[in-house]
This record gives C-alpha cells, sequence and structure tokens, in this order.
C-alpha cells in the first residue's frame, strides 16, 4: 500500500526543528556576573530556559533567571544569537542588571554564584563562558554557532 503526504505534510516533515531559548547576562555593580550549575548535568551556565510560545523574550529571561536564581532582573539589551547545530537550538541571550531578590537554588539549580570573569573561563565551557564574554564587550549583538563543546567559526 502506498501513502501519499499532502503538500503542506511534505514541507512540514521536511522543515528543520528548532527550539528557542533565553538567557540572562547579569551583571552586579562590581563586575561580578551571575552563574548557576545545572542540576541535570552539573555544568555552570548562565540561567536560561526555553522560552514560552506566549512571551516575549525578554520576560522569558526575567522568568528563567528569577526561577532559577531567586533574583529579579531588569532586562537591557540582546548581545546574543547562539545556535546549537546538533540540537537545533537557537539561544537568545540578554544583559540584565539585578533589582531585587536574594540568590537561591531551585530543581533546576545546584549552586548560584557570581563569577568574576576569569571565574567564567575557569567554570564554564567554551560554548557558555563567550556568551557572557560578548555581553561585556559592548559590540553586539553577536552570531555564533556550536556544536554543544566548541565554536563553529563562519
Amino acid at each position: 500500500m502506498l501513502l501519499y503526504m499532502s503538500t503542506s505534510q511534505e514541507a512540514r516533515s521536511s522543515m528543520p526543528l528548532h527550539s528557542v531559548s533565553v538567557a540572562g547576562v547579569v551583571m552586579r555593580d562590581d563586575g561580578r556576573l551571575l552563574a548557576i550549575r545545572r542540576a541535570d548535568n552539573g555544568t555552570w551556565e548562565l540561567p536560561g530556559g526555553v522560552l514560552e510560545l506566549d512571551e516575549s523574550p525578554e520576560r522569558g529571561v526575567a522568568r528563567e533567571v528569577l526561577e532559577e536564581t531567586g533574583i529579579h532582573v531588569e532586562v537591557d539589551e540582546l548581545t546574543g544569537v547562539y545556535k546549537n547545530t546538533t540540537r537545533g537550538i537557537v539561544a537568545l541571550v540578554f544583559r540584565c542588571k539585578p533589582s531585587g531578590g536574594s540568590e537561591r537554588t531551585s530543581s533546576e539549580s545546584t549552586a548560584v554564584d557570581w563569577l568574576t570573569p576569569e571565574e567564567v573561563g575557569e567554570r564554564m565551557s567554551e560554548v557558555f563562558a563567550i556568551r557572557l564574554l560578548d555581553a561585556l564587550d559592548g559590540n553586539g549583538p553577536h552570531v555564533r554557532s556550536h556544536d554543544g563543546y566548541r565554536l563553529i567559526n563562519a
């Protein structure tokens, strides 16, 4: 038996699947940057997560930072767009300012810390550290791709 797909079904099946995530580069006045140790894999990263369908990127990053760290933020500006070519995740990264709250862990984070830029390079893998460092240079927004482990040069 032959099965035929309609044109719209064929188009949908050939479309790439991507998810959009958001993350916040939260910087205090003393230059320290907010980071979490993820509960699922133990890596140090920016607070963030999947953008929900009904929310703006700015609202999503504020929600994710608060959920994972206990810190309220004011979202400043987009500093980078990062694509994980292996997993199909596009991450929008925003510079933020802390505006209240206090550090706490969550079901998604086992540690919350304010790192110096030097500590970022020591604790985070290249693909996550670059997001923080890009946000500090003021030359964004940057657009980068990676395979989950290493940056891919365009």
